[in-house]
This record gives structure tokens, sequence and C-alpha cells, in this order.
């Protein structure tokens, strides 16, 4: 069966300082473009499946650029829209190393996604062949007109037949238009699939609580359980549950894992433990296309957790925000080589 996979939201210029040094701790910035919904269809298009990102990009060089990075790793940009006199939203990024955390600060206000409206996109052509849609609770925390977007665009999926995902992507900072997440959220899920989410996304997006400390470093999967099945009960339409589980021992190791509440059982991913950490950011999108990927792909529902770990584990080892790791090296880390052998 032939997938098409399409994405909407916000793509990002990021400015990343250098190693990890503070920002602005030399006079130099990396820049290169990221953003939650984009990263997904970077990645699944890595794995070799037809996808496009739709977005709203300021008609100017900086655009252009990014929609280039896009194309570059074959994601279809047919249905971006260019506005002219608008900007791209910026992020800046300062990795963090050992006990001090990396640091991210916006500069998203007045950007051309943040000033769209639902009928800047004609979402049901978009989704006239989709198979699968992806969006994530970063695009509605923008603005009420980005909201209504994503909102359009996840009924005009539905009604095309397509399997709706949502990774809920709690955004403190962003949520500053006079809405709480959770009653934008949780009209949003209505027409979702799948939801993909840490714990601390269910109970910021949805206000739905579990017994957890993410600080403590330690993670009873019980909780998480429970966690699956309550949001099952509040929203029946949801088929499958997808959590993170990130254990943060410090900036540069992280153990990190996933349950799935499927429809054949509740699933524990293997357990990685990842240390020398290259560039997180980005680690929970290519879980989002590794889960879409596997439950696109595979009936065995624990393998597609498994498969969904392991690309987010090799992100983990990738500067940037794309995961740039093709199928097959996932597959064989899925299946147990984490060895770290030369491939000759």
């Amino acid at each position: 069966m032939s997938h098409k996979y399409v994405t909407f939201g916000e793509i990002m210029l990021r400015l990343r300082s250098n190693e990890r040094e503070r920002l602005f701790q030399k006079p130099e910035l990396e820049a290169t473009f990221g953003g939650g919904e984009a990263n997904v269809a970077v990645s699944l298009s890595i794995f070799g499946e037809k996808a496009e990102f739709v977005t709203a990009l300021p008609d100017n060089a900086v655009g252009e650029a990014a929609e280039r990075e896009l194309m570059k790793y074959g994601v279809c940009t047919e249905h971006i829209n260019k506005v002219k006199g608008s900007r791209l939203g910026i992020y800046f990024l300062e990795t963090g190393a050992n006990q001090r955390p990396s640091l991210v600060v916006y500069d998203r206000a007045d950007s051309a996604v943040a000033n769209a409206k639902p009928e800047d996109f004609d979402f049901d052509k978009i989704m006239k062949d989709a198979t699968w849609f992806h969006t994530t609770g970063i695009t509605p925390a923008i603005s009420q007109g980005a909201a209504d977007c994503a909102l359009a665009a996840m009924k005009a999926a539905k009604k095309a037949g397509a399997t709706v995902s949502i990774d809920l992507n709690y955004r403190k900072k962003l949520w500053n238009y006079g809405k709480k997440a959770p009653e934008v959220m949780r009209e949003l899920v209505k027409y979702a699939d799948v939801i993909i989410a840490n714990e601390e996304d269910i109970q910021k997006c949805l206000g739905i609580e579990a017994d957890s400390d993410v600080t403590r470093g330690e993670l009873d999967t019980k909780v998480y359980e429970d966690l699956c099945a309550e949001v099952k009960k509040q929203f029946p339409n949801v088929r499958y549950v997808a959590v993170t589980l990130r254990e943060s021992k410090s900036a540069d190791y992280n153990g990190w894992s996933a349950a799935l509440s499927g429809t054949t059982g509740f699933y524990l991913s293997r357990h990685y433990d990842i240390h020398n950490i290259v560039d997180r950011v980005g680690g929970g999108d290519s879980f989002a296309a590794g889960i879409i990927y596997g439950l696109s792909h595979y009936e065995d529902e624990e393998y597609a957790i498994n498969y969904a770990v392991a690309a987010s584990c090799l992100k983990h080892s990738i500067s940037g925000d794309f995961n740039l790791t093709r199928k097959s090296e996932v597959e064989a880390l899925a299946k147990g080589d984490g060895s770290g052998r030369v491939q000759r």
C-alpha cells in the first residue's frame, strides 16, 4: 500500500551557540532550520516515504532557504503558502552540558504561521490522497489563527479518511495569547487517532494527572499504563497513546524508552542509556516519525514502539533538528545491534 504523510506546522530558523558554549559567548551562531512537524516530515522522507510539509513562509530569501532545506531531503512543499512582508520564526539554542540544561529562547511573534488563517490553505485538496496527517501542540500554542489552522487540517484529514496523530508537545513559553492549553488541546484531540506525548504533556495539555516526578530519574511504568488508560477513557476516539519515558541524569546522559497503549495491549520498549548526547533537540520528533512509520508498516505493535525508540535514540547522536537516520540503521538497532562498530 502506498502511503502519503502530511504534516502541518512551523519551520524556524535555528541559531545555536558553538559546541557547548553559552549564547553569544563567541560572536557567532550556527544557522540551520527546524521545527516539530517539519522534522517529522524530513524523517519520514529519509525512511523512504512520500512526505509533505504544509506551512506559511515569508516570500523572501530566508523563506526560500527554509523551503530548499526541506526539498533537499525530498519533502514535498507544493502547498506552502508564501506571504509577502512576513517573517520566519527563530529559536535560539544553547546546548547544555553536565548539570547545566540546554536553553531555548523563542522569537516567533508575528511570524508567517502565527498570522495564518484556515482560509489560507485548501486543506480538503491537500488531504485528498493523504493516508496520515500529523501536527503538534506547538502549532496551536503560537496563536489563535495557528490553532484554527491545525483544527481545520485535522478535520479535513479525518474527512479524507487519513489517520490523524498529534504530538502534544507542551511549550509553556508559547501559550501567551489568552487561551490555556487544555481548552485548545482537548478540542483538537477529539479528532486524533494517535496521541504522542510525555507525562508532562498529558498533564499540561489535557489536564490528566500522572502520579510521577520527572526530576527523580526513576520511572514507574505502571503509572504510564494507568495514564494511557485514562486518556483513552476520556477520548474514546484515540486508538494509540505513545508515551516517551526520558530519565534525565544530566544534559549529557539520559535514559530513553517509551510505552505504547495500542489496540492489542500495553507495551514497554527496549531501554537505552544514551551517554555523550550530541543533540537532544528533535528527539521527540524523531520518535513521532518512528511511531508513525512503525504503526503504518508493522502489525506487531511491540516492534513498532521499539522501532520508534531506536529511531529517537539514534537522533541523539546527530546535530541539528533533523533525524538523518536511515530505515536500515533504525531496524538494526531495534533488533539489538547497538555496538557502534564501524560498518564496512
